[in-house]
């Protein structure tokens, strides 16, 4: 079987894909080496101990004698994992090892996942505070809906160092980059423009937030239900939150009442868009179908109607890919010591890829690819230059 199609290159089989899995794609590297009697006294007893004493006078020196200020710990409790859902602490491990990988690959951040056994949001925060000593960020990853917001806000609240729910804030940061670019592409005004969200989840309210933020003229947003407005009954207090700041016009209705001259179309949803709707949009109309592994709409489909398509999918061109944001931001803001992650930050960051993009712009190139290796260091002075004017490094 074949499990996924790369652009430039032959099909992945499965037997390949777990053949690199197996035993995991972790371990841990020893940055002084250990061969002789004197270099293990010096790493571990007597001469450890030393440092140990110092660090029990003088807290500050941990940053300095041991890797926890460099170190990103990631945290998923399962429930909300790639397209997959709710599929637990232990099925989730496999991906938090790859954002681990991505962490070091991109950022050259050490990183250590952390899969908990509960849903409790009162015992995650507290098995965080106890391991804080250990660690000098968390990413936040792979937390359903509506918790995931209760959480960040109470470890921000409760830790003293970086927090970021990546599927919220590194989605939204790499959609505003990809958004910045596709305007400039087609000469338009983020001002000047209605946004469609379909999906009020974890990463379509952060979507919104930042679009908002970054001066969308309009954002409609749509959940299973149809629009959300106010005034419509049964919304979380997420929701009604969102009420209160999109669809400026009052729409009412489902998807044909929202995409009917909309300028850009964000998919963060399992659901589909018919063709006859994304046909009914504005002139040069934008659609980012996100959905993974699945679209809202193929994107040749979209193109028929669209002039700027991007998905998700590293097969298609226009690929809106977290590793983007994430390897970047937490580099950045450790690096200056900031001790959380501002919407200052978030917007420097989205600025960042935006502008090493910018050189080479066209249709079906509105944002750097993911393996470009000019983007985590752009994106990490940027935040880092962000935290200090923000007052948080």
């Amino acid at each position: 079987m074949t499990a996924l199609n790369e652009r430039a290159g032959s099909p992945v089989t499965d037997e390949e894909i777990f053949a690199a899995h197996e035993g995991g794609k972790l371990g841990i590297a020893v940055t002084k080496p250990l061969t002789d009697p004197r270099s293990l006294s010096i790493a571990y007893t007597p001469g450890v101990a030393k440092v140990s004493r110092a660090i029990a006078e003088d807290g500050a020196l941990a940053a300095r004698y041991t890797w926890a200020s460099r170190l990103v710990a990631v945290v998923s409790d399962g429930t909300a994992v790639l397209g997959l859902g709710n599929i637990g602490a232990a099925a989730s491990l496999p991906v938090m090892e790859g954002k681990a990988a991505l962490f070091k690959t991109f950022g050259g951040l050490d990183s250590i996942p952390l899969v908990l056994d509960t849903t409790d949001v009162d015992e995650i925060v507290e098995t965080l505070v106890r391991l804080r000593p250990s660690f000098g960020a968390v990413n936040l990853e792979d937390v359903s809906a509506p918790r995931c917001f209760e959480l960040e806000a109470r470890l921000i609240e409760a830790l003293d160092c970086p927090v970021m729910h990546d599927d919220q804030h590194g989605t939204a940061i790499v959609l505003l980059a990809a958004l910045r670019g596709a305007n400039t592409v087609l000469g338009k005004d983020i001002a000047g423009q209605r946004v469609v969200i379909a999906g009020a989840g974890a990463a379509g309210v952060a979507c919104a937030k930042i679009l908002i933020a970054a001066g969308a003229g309009e954002v409609t947003m749509l959940d299973s239900r149809g629009i959300i407005h106010a005034g419509r009954d049964n919304l979380n207090p997420v929701k009604v939150e969102l009420a209160e700041v999109t669809n400026g016009s009052g729409l009412r209705g489902g998807q044909a009442e929202a995409l009917r001259g909309a300028n850009v179309f964000v998919g963060l949803s399992a659901g589909t868009v018919p063709e006859e709707l994304v046909a009914t949009m504005a002139d040069d109309a934008i659609v980012f179908a996100l959905s993974n592994p699945d679209p809202e709409i193929h994107p040749e489909v979209a193109a028929r109607h669209a002039a700027i398509v991007a998905t998700g999918r590293s097969d298609f061109p226009n690929q809106i890919n977290n590793v983007l944001a994430f390897p970047g931001i937490f580099r950045g803001a450790l690096d200056a010591g900031a001790r959380r992650i501002t919407e200052s930050m978030k917007l420097a960051a989205a600025d960042a890829i935006a502008a090493v993009a910018a050189d080479d712009l066209a249709a079906d190139r509105i944002v750097p690819s993911a393996l470009d290796p000019r983007v985590a260091p752009e994106v990490a002075a940027a935040v880092a230059r962000a935290a200090l004017a923000d007052g948080v490094a």
